[in-house]
């Protein structure tokens, strides 16, 4: 769909309405929507945008699934290769085998130093807490704009237009 079409058809729509208000001003609104649809393509063409917008909506959520599909697939390949070295590793430990050398690959067995293992958050010292920056919590600024309350530098704007298409 060209949006210039588009926009041309809602013009002839807008100056068809008006001049219909000018000769018929007795008319109600749903004589002159019906005379309206009856002389525009502008309802087909908003159907067949709104098509096109639930076959794209279609893609994204099937994109979605296989995307959620893959991310699973490779959490389990992650998984297999993580499995696998440690596996290579107990085994060369075990063995005593610090090196192997293939023509494809060279594997060196070593020990790594000591990790930490944090078994208490709540008991570790401040001064080993990194600070960050505040973040805005924006659900709550909201809660409180509606509710009434004044908030410096925050206002609520009036809602943006929104179309609801059903398909269920």
């Amino acid at each position: 769909m060209n949006p210039h079409s588009l926009d041309h058809e809602v013009s002839t729509h807008l100056m068809l309405r008006e001049r219909l208000r000018e000769a018929f001003p007795d008319a109600d609104d749903d004589d002159l929507q019906d005379t309206l649809e009856g002389l525009t393509n502008l309802p087909e063409m908003l159907a067949a945008l709104l098509r096109s917008q639930l076959d794209d909506l279609s893609l994204v959520e099937a994109l979605k699934g296989r995307i959620g599909d893959m991310r699973a697939r490779l959490a389990r390949l992650e998984q297999r290769v993580a499995t696998k070295r440690e596996i290579a590793a107990s085994v060369m430990e075990r063995a005593e085998i610090k090196n192997i050398t293939e023509p494809d690959f060279t594997a060196s067995f070593s020990v790594s130093g000591p990790k930490v293992l944090v078994t208490c958050e709540d008991e570790i010292p401040s001064q080993y807490w990194k600070p960050q920056d505040p973040k805005l919590d924006r659900l709550a600024l909201a809660a409180m704009l509606k509710a009434g309350e004044a908030v410096p530098g925050a206002v609520l704007t009036n809602g943006s237009p929104f179309i609801s298409v059903r398909t269920k």
